[in-house]
């Protein structure tokens, strides 16, 4: 696994290390190992693969943070190696191409269609990094859910999945002429951020302010208030991958694929709008 990510992103982002757990699980059942590199840039990701292929290092490969119209699986496919691309089942892909991963979609649109049934009708979204196919996934989801609603398009800020981020993003909303009265992140820590932003302008959450988050990360029960979000089984999804791979080395049919549905897990951060249209 080749992890295209500054250093600094990577070690606050939560999904990676339940990912890995749950790879390691798959992997280690088997008697694999996991040989794991993170790198800064595509030009290095991409020597990185040549060189594992060229000293017959690796068997395979799990593609993570799949960009959109990404070249690394045909790459990968050209240098012989066998692949895993780990994305949402929403992800386009070229034939030949194997994907292991979870319905983003469905839990944001259960997210924004909880936030309207408690008469909330400026819904925002603050979205990760622009070109991942998780990102996009989750913004299209937000988008057209408002659709369905008859909701306007909503307010968006993008951001980069960090806690940094989601305070920036969130100050962007909210300094908005008709700011959201929800919002629905791209994912838990940058929810997180989100209130502590929100508390800090004497905004209160969930009074003010309701707040979805995207994983259910350990700390989502326990923050104050507690963390409405989506929730997915991270550790059964990279135990899916790793087996899906090493039947693709093994050049076997892999078992089907029986993930955890997600989950929209409802807790304290979300409440009725203020001022709740009249019916």
């Amino acid at each position: 696994m080749v992890i295209r990510r500054a250093p600094a992103l990577l070690s606050t982002d939560p999904f990676f290390p339940q990912f890995l757990a749950g790879v390691e699980i798959g992997l280690s059942t088997h008697d694999y190992a996991l040989v794991l590199q993170v790198v800064g840039d595509a030009h290095t990701e991409r020597a990185a693969y040549e060189r594992f292929a060229r000293e017959s290092r690796v068997d395979g490969v799990f593609l993570t943070d799949v960009r959109v119209a990404d070249e690394r699986p045909r790459h990968l496919a050209d240098l012989g190696l066998s692949s895993v691309v780990v994305a949402p089942t929403s992800a386009s892909t070229n034939a030949g191409e194997v994907v292991v991963g979870m319905d983003d979609a469905s839990g944001v649109r259960r997210a924004v269609h909880h936030l309207y049934a408690l008469g909330h009708r400026r819904i925002g979204h603050v979205m990760g990094a622009a070109g991942y196919v998780h990102t996009e996934a989750r913004k299209q989801a937000w988008s057209q859910a408002l659709e369905e609603l008859g909701l306007p398009d909503g307010a968006i800020a993008t951001a980069d999945f960090t806690g940094g981020s989601g305070t920036r993003a969130t100050h962007e909303l909210l300094d908005l002429q008709r700011p959201p009265s929800a919002i629905v992140y791209g994912n838990d820590l940058m929810a997180i951020a989100g209130i502590s932003a929100a508390t800090d302008r004497g905004i209160r959450v969930p009074d003010d302010l309701s707040v979805v988050g995207f994983d259910d990360i350990p700390l989502a029960p326990y923050i104050v208030p507690p963390l409405t979000t989506i929730r997915q089984n991270v550790v059964a999804w990279g135990t899916a991958a790793a087996e899906t791979l090493i039947a693709s080395v093994e050049g076997r049919e892999a078992h089907p694929i029986d993930l955890p549905s997600v989950e929209f897990v409802v807790r304290g951060s979300t409440a009725r709008a203020r001022n709740p249209p009249k019916h």
